[in-house]
């Protein structure tokens, strides 16, 4: 069955703009990005998902007597790790968005 006026072109467009696009978000999944706080104490890695995939803590950074220093540098570390993870799959997404011609939306992946 033939499609009228190129929608057959457009829809193979849309498939491969598709196949991309899945391609990028599997590369995000093993992308890994690290953040640190405390001069390096806590080291959290995140995937281009915003997923925390791994943390090590020195040993010298745990105090018994100040927890909430240690809980204070693991969630600057997290927040850290997220934002460069989003800030990098944004910038990969939209290198992809850009290369088929479409418009980045930000917030769409």
């Amino acid at each position: 069955m033939q499609l009228p006026g190129g929608m057959g072109n457009v829809l193979k467009q849309i498939k491969k703009a598709q196949e991309l696009i899945q391609k990028k978000q599997e590369e995000l999944q093993n992308l890994r990005v690290e953040a640190a706080a405390g001069g390096g104490m806590v080291k959290v890695v995140a995937n281009g998902r915003e997923e925390i995939v791994d943390i090590h803590i020195d040993k010298e950074v745990v105090d018994p007597e100040d927890v909430e220093m240690l809980e204070d540098l693991i969630l600057a570390a997290i927040k850290e790790a997220q934002t460069k993870a989003k800030e990098t799959a944004q910038r990969e997404m939209s290198e992809v968005m850009g290369n088929l011609g479409l418009p980045n939306i930000p917030g769409l992946f």
